[in-house]
């Protein structure tokens, strides 16, 4: 039997809510690899091999350095968690696709492979979770937000 659609509002989305993650992954399956994009310079397909390689650096499957911004971590992370992510913010190179990120290959085995990085991103250990680039060590509660609003924004970028 299907799970029902998520009851949380959207500015309290998670993946650790099973409706809101059956959302995401509805989205993720309706995204055809020619959507225009509306900001940004990725396309559909390297914004999907963005997402998997992102998930991956999280539980140590991929490197991905760290940076440091003027902002103070604190309030860095609650602006990632808790407001409007900005169109074109800069990333880190490894997940960069224009850069040294995954090349996209053939996108129905890319898609496949982004829902299963998502999966073991969701499903892993606290102790697999390595820090943030950008705001460092996270709560599994925190990690499961940026995860949704992390492929909201990539799935938001194509109309999806």
């Amino acid at each position: 039997m299907p799970k029902p659609p998520s009851r949380v509002p959207a500015r309290h989305r998670t993946l650790a809510d099973p409706g809101s993650r059956q959302i995401v992954l509805k989205r993720i399956a309706a995204l055809p690899p020619d959507a225009p994009r509306r900001w940004g310079k990725m396309t559909a397909h390297q914004a999907l091999c963005h997402l998997t390689d992102s998930y991956k650096g999280v539980i140590g499957e991929r490197a991905v350095s760290p940076t440091h911004l003027w902002i103070p971590q604190p309030i860095l992370k609650w602006l990632v968690l808790h407001a409007a992510w900005p169109k074109g913010a800069p990333t880190r190179p490894e997940v960069d696709q224009l850069v040294g990120g995954t090349a996209p290959g053939v996108f129905a085995a890319d898609r496949k492979a982004l829902i299963e990085a998502m999966d073991r991103f969701c499903s892993a250990p606290d102790s697999r979770r390595g820090a943030h680039p950008l705001i460092g060590r996270m709560s599994r509660e925190d990690w499961m937000r940026w995860g949704y609003l992390h492929a909201d924004h990539h799935l938001r970028q194509f109309g999806h």
